[in-house]
């Protein structure tokens, strides 16, 4: 099944080719780079081999079991970034989210406000990308499209050399504290990260404002930040009850969907604040770098 392909690719969005660029630049517009844009792969091969892409599902098309996306499979979702032999896009509904992109074990994909899509670029690197594992595609793999454009699709190559698939330019990820399929958790974390329809755009009524703002009810996750204003390295920690933070005392940001208590001192004990939603700057209610737990629910 895993066949190289030898074709010549031309780079081209209008056509899904194969996008591959190292250079940088600004935000992107929510539009994939033009024909000609990207440089072109000689000989249809890009570090050595091709990607291939086959319309349907890895089911469809007969991926052998605990491959690809299979491959974290049961809700146990990667945080190392790690290329697969296959990938899967399907157009589908994530909580609230409609349409959005999951992988073939049903899990949400996401976009990143500070990379770029023309060119396509990623700037989410080193703890970024452990938070956030960017979804790899191995040289000569291939990406299965159910319900997606492949005109939208393309790959991109980071800076580590790895290659990222794209969806209308956007280099796209998944969130290490989504840990079933369907769960939304990365939804507006931050105001910069959004579930990635099959067109690029951003996820979810609303997506073009700040995102991740105050919701009604007890939260169930929370990534805490280490710099003010959403900024990374980011922690995430999700739950019942009391839960202690990994990295204690570094937090200066965090965003909730729904509140929560936090706590000075680890197992929920010392000082506490009940937050609701999102908090740009934890200085301002008296807890800059002394979040040790959180109490959910």
């Amino acid at each position: 099944m895993f066949r190289k392909q030898t074709a010549v690719i031309v780079s081209s969005a209008a056509v899904g080719a194969l996008l591959l660029t190292g250079c940088g630049g600004g935000h992107g517009k929510d539009s994939a780079a033009p024909a000609g844009q990207a440089s072109a792969v000689a000989g249809g091969k890009a570090n050595g081999e091709a990607v291939d892409f086959r319309s349907g599902t890895a089911k469809a098309n007969n991926a052998p079991p605990m491959t690809g996306d299979w491959a974290n499979e049961p809700g146990k979702p990667a945080v190392k970034p790690e290329a697969t032999r296959w990938v899967q896009l399907t157009a589908s509904k994530a909580g609230a989210l409609d349409p959005v992109v999951v992988n073939g074990a049903g899990f949400t994909l996401y976009r990143f406000d500070k990379d770029s899509a023309n060119p396509s670029k990623s700037a989410c690197n080193g703890e970024c990308a452990t938070t956030w594992p960017p979804v790899l595609v191995a040289p000569g793999g291939k990406i299965f499209l159910d319900g997606v454009d492949k005109s939208k699709v393309g790959v991109v190559k980071r800076d580590d050399g790895t290659r990222q698939v794209t969806v209308g330019g956007w280099p796209v990820y998944r969130f290490s504290k989504d840990t079933k399929p369907g769960e939304t958790n990365g939804q507006g974390v931050g105001g910069t990260w959004f579930g990635v329809t099959p067109d690029g755009k951003k996820a979810g009524k609303g997506a073009g404002g700040a995102g991740g703002g105050a919701q009604t009810g007890p939260a169930s996750s929370v990534v805490l930040f280490d710099e003010r204003n959403f900024g990374e390295p980011a922690q995430g920690l999700a739950g019942k009850g009391c839960q202690n933070v990994a990295r204690d005392n570094v937090a200066s940001s965090l965003q909730a969907r729904g509140s929560l208590k936090i706590w000075s001192e680890r197992n929920c004990t010392g000082r506490s604040k009940v937050v609701t939603g999102d908090v740009a700057d934890l200085a301002a209610i008296g807890f800059d770098n002394d979040v040790s737990s959180v109490f959910f629910g």
